[in-house]
């Protein structure tokens, strides 16, 4: 009888296998790829709050690579107040199991892996959809995903100007602080949305809010802009998606459905639907749909986050782990 064990990756070890920029995007390009080419499964998205008493909630993504044969399922908290007991935002567990037989591979933490996955596809999106001369980056948020969206655009367009914002000046100035040592390049941090996002190239929106609020105004998107909202409260105004040339997301079935997200009223109040939908990013990476075709296009990339991804990813951190002999083996039975 095969045993039955699974690998085990902390925190730690999942710092200590220290993935490079170009392994990242590689791993998650290609769970999109698989996604584009009709090689994958993704379930909806679905949520957990324990109550009103609790400020935050959980995610539970599960999906399927057939390239890989894995199947994954992650568990995320996004706490609002963590921050005051010293905790990321966000905190959770990744497992793996084999799609063959369901026996379980791996269990890895997946606060780094969750904020290396977003911000991978964040860039994916906007290399595909920005311009290619983008030089102003305007990034709204300093959460666990918000280092790692900039660290990869800056990887693909090297920026000459990078703008941050987020409601608490003690975080986006330790934001900024560790963006400057890692990137080697001055990191302005700006007194308000409007400072940060007017006149950028690339916009992301990645905040934390409590409830809805349109912070984000639509008359600052300017021809050839890229604005990226993720938030789990919508920070933008209805009337965004009316400027817009092209919407892209990352997967309509989870983006239509579901009580959380930057366009949720947009779809709820029919204002983004299959009739003005352009594509999933992952045609676009596979060439099924174009991506950016004109300089002045202002276009809108809105990712909920993709289990593909995770898998991918997991499946990459797992794979250099087993080569460089790191992590811990469990057994099962």
């Amino acid at each position: 009888m095969q045993p039955l064990e699974l690998t085990f990756l902390s925190g730690a070890d999942v710092e200590r296998l220290a993935l490079a920029d170009d392994e990242i995007l590689a791993a998650v390009e290609d769970g999109l790829r698989a996604q584009g080419t009709g090689r994958a499964r993704i379930e909806p998205r679905v949520h957990l709050e324990p109550g009103p008493a609790v400020r935050g909630h959980f995610n539970v993504l599960r999906g399927y690579l057939e390239p890989l044969q894995l199947a994954g399922v992650k568990v995320v908290g996004d706490y609002l107040d963590n921050h005051e007991l010293g905790l990321p935002s966000e905190l959770g567990l990744l497992v793996l199991l084999d799609a063959r037989t369901g026996a379980p591979v791996a269990v890895v933490e997946a606060s780094a892996l969750t904020a290396m996955r977003t911000g991978a596809l964040t860039a994916i999106g906007a290399r595909h959809l920005a311009r290619r001369d983008s030089r102003v980056l305007g990034h709204v948020g300093a959460r666990g995903t918000a280092y790692w969206n900039v660290r990869l655009l800056d990887r693909l367009f090297d920026f000459a100007e990078i703008r941050v914002h987020s409601r608490r000046r003690e975080s986006r100035e330790s934001f900024a602080r560790r963006l400057e040592a890692d990137l080697g390049k001055p990191v302005r941090v700006t007194e308000s949305w409007e400072d940060c996002l007017r006149g950028a190239d690339i916009m992301v929106e990645a905040s934390r809010l409590e409830r809805p609020e349109p912070k984000l105004e639509t008359r600052w998107v300017e021809p050839g802009c890229l604005v990226i909202p993720y938030g789990t409260m919508s920070a933008v105004e209805l009337t965004l998606t009316d400027v817009m040339d092209k919407i892209v997301v990352d997967d309509w079935g989870q983006c239509r459905t579901g009580q959380f997200g930057a366009l949720r009223e947009h779809v709820d109040t029919g204002r983004l639907g299959e009739q003005n939908l352009h594509a999933e990013l992952c045609q676009i990476v596979v060439g099924d749909r174009p991506g950016r075709e004109s300089d002045d296009e202002r276009i809108l990339f809105w990712h909920r986050g993709l289990s593909l991804s995770d898998i991918a990813l997991g499946h990459a951190l797992l794979e250099k782990a087993r080569r460089a002999g790191v992590g811990r083996t469990l057994d099962l039975a």
